[in-house]
């Protein structure tokens, strides 16, 4: 079976024309695979150059919402009747709508395709969702599907101008101590709000096994109930830890997220103390994205195998 990069380098070694075109064919045959097997021929050719200059624009756009959003949007919005409550539940919906818009202009820009299953059972009050974190994109996804939410947070978004307004406007939780991460989150939770969480506390360095914090088990057995896990996949990898976002991959990827099934955390609070009930989920947890993750991943690997082959013609 040839690779992509053969067929590619076959077709430098040869100067005769229908040649030339015929592996050019075996080449983009190997672009044309997507999550699950099935086509995701991008119409504008994978173009790089072009992929660089719309991710650049997103980041520009993403930027200056946040800034349109927390400056002008969220305070005119203080004027309209209603008290805290009906304030922040419109900020939240919102914030939900504007980054759906943007979901969908990062797809309309060629720069990736997303799919998601489940939403409509996210948002339930004193619902906890987990999600891993393979991408700085994923919170957006999770916030537009989930507008009426709160969610946990870095520090540095209050202090980011861009992220600040937003952020402090929708009243959403700060990771910066973690009892008062934990006090915030429960808090939300009695009062009948679901609340976001990453249990890594940030996003997954790429090529490394999943580590989850304590934190987001403790707040399921102090307040949630239940807990909802989210899997969300990015193919081909970006945008991870560490990774500048003008590293971009090689064609257009694919973020998928999908809702598991609830977990009662009733049964870890009634087998043991809190310390251990929550090291006890913990584990549960880390246990089920391991194993999803990676079925996922033989997935992928099993259908970008298959298209290939098929690309190939054998």
């Amino acid at each position: 079976m040839r690779g992509c990069n053969n067929f590619l380098a076959d077709k430098r070694r040869t100067s005769h024309l229908p040649c030339a075109r015929a592996r050019r064919a075996e080449y983009d045959a190997c672009l044309r695979t997507r999550e699950g097997g099935l086509s995701a021929v991008n119409e504008r050719g994978d173009a790089y150059y072009w992929r660089l200059f719309a991710t650049a624009c997103c980041f520009v756009v993403f930027g200056l919402g946040g800034l349109a959003l927390g400056l002008v949007v969220f305070p005119l919005t203080r004027l309209l009747p209603g008290g805290e409550l009906a304030q922040r539940e419109r900020v939240r919906r919102t914030l939900g709508a504007v980054l759906r818009w943007f979901a969908d202009f990062t797809v309309f820009m060629g720069v990736l395709t997303y799919e998601v299953s489940g939403a409509q059972r996210l948002g339930r009050p004193g619902q906890l969702v987990l999600a891993n974190h393979p991408s700085l994109i994923d919170v957006v996804f999770l916030l537009a599907f989930s507008p009426s939410s709160s969610c946990i947070g870095k520090q540095s978004l209050w202090a980011n101008p861009f992220t600040r307004g937003p952020v402090s406007a929708a009243g959403y939780v700060s990771n910066d101590s973690v009892e008062g991460m934990i006090e915030g989150a429960s808090a939300a939770l009695t009062s009948g709000q679901s609340v976001i969480i990453f249990p890594e506390g940030t996003r997954t360095a790429p090529g490394r096994p999943l580590q989850f914090h304590r934190g987001a088990a403790a707040i399921a057995i102090r307040a949630a109930q239940v807990v909802t896990p989210v899997y969300i996949r990015c193919s081909p990898p970006t945008l991870a830890k560490n990774v500048p976002w003008y590293r971009i991959p090689e064609r257009r990827f694919h973020v998928s997220l999908r809702t598991g099934e609830d977990i009662d955390p009733e049964p870890f609070r009634r087998s043991a103390a809190a310390p251990i009930a929550g090291r006890r989920l913990s584990a549960r947890l880390l246990q089920l994205y391991t194993a999803e993750l990676a079925a996922s991943e033989a997935a992928i690997e099993t259908a970008n195998g298959a298209a290939m082959r098929t690309g190939s013609g054998e």
